[in-house]
C-alpha cells in the first residue's frame, strides 16, 4: 500500500509516523512560571547536534487551541529541564500527560516528587536516570501547523551514578522509556552490532 499523505487526514497521518518512527524516546519535560512547576511527556523527541549540544522535541496545543503550558512557559523563561524517565515511572509519566489548567503543577497533582540541582534551571523528576538542563535555543515555523518544533540546547547534564558503567570514557547505560504508537516499551537488551568489514 502507498500512502500519498496529500490526500489523507492529519489524524492518519500521525498514526502512521507514530505507529512507523519508531521507538522514540520520551523528552519528559519540566518548565515554571510563577512558582508552578509543570512537567510534560513529549514523543517527538530527538538528539539533534552535539556541536551546539542541541535536542528537538515538538509541542502541540491545548485542546482549547492555545499554547501548552511547556510552550508559553518555555518562551517566557527559555529554560526547561528534560528529563529521561525510568521504567518505574511509566504511570508518573502518563498521568502528567493529561491536560491541566495552568496554574495547577503535574508536579503538585500526580505527587511527581522533583529536586533542583542546578540553580537558575526548573527542577528535574527525582529518580530520573538522565536530565538535560535546557536553554531555549528556537522555533521551527511548520506554516499552518499546530505543533511547534522547538530547539534547546544543552547547558549541562545529570547521570545518575549507577547508569555510569565506564566513567573515563563517559560510558552510561539505562533502560529509558519509549513510544509506539499509543504503546510505551522498554528498550531492553542492547546487542553490540557486527564488526564493519
Amino acid at each position: 500500500m502507498l500512502v500519498n499523505y496529500d490526500t489523507v487526514s492529519a489524524s492518519d497521518i500521525y498514526k502512521l509516523m507514530s505507529q512507523s518512527v519508531i521507538p522514540r524516546p520520551i523528552a519528559w519535560v519540566v518548565t515554571e512560571s510563577n512558582g508552578v512547576v509543570n512537567v510534560a511527556p513529549f514523543s517527538y523527541f530527538t538528539g539533534l547536534s552535539s556541536n551546539p549540544p542541541t535536542m528537538l522535541f515538538s509541542v502541540g496545543h491545548k485542546s482549547d487551541g492555545t499554547p501548552k503550558d511547556t510552550l508559553r512557559n518555555l518562551r517566557e523563561t527559555q529554560k526547561c529541564t528534560v528529563c529521561i524517565a525510568s521504567e518505574a515511572q511509566l504511570e508518573q509519566l502518563h498521568l502528567s500527560s493529561k491536560e491541566l489548567e495552568a496554574h495547577v503543577s503535574e508536579a503538585e497533582h500526580f505527587a511527581i516528587p522533583h529536586t533542583r540541582p542546578v540553580p537558575g534551571y526548573p527542577p528535574m523528576i527525582e529518580g530520573a536516570p538522565v536530565a538535560f538542563f535546557c536553554d531555549f535555543y528556537s522555533e521551527v515555523d511548520l506554516g499552518e501547523s499546530k505543533t511547534i518544533p522547538l530547539i534547546v540546547e544543552i547547558k549541562s547534564q545529570f547521570v545518575d551514578v549507577v547508569c555510569i558503567t565506564d566513567e573515563e570514557r563517559m560510558t552510561i547505560t539505562f533502560d529509558p522509556i519509549a513510544r509506539i504508537g499509543k504503546s510505551y516499551a522498554y528498550l531492553g537488551e542492547e546487542r553490540t552490532p557486527p564488526p564493519i568489514p
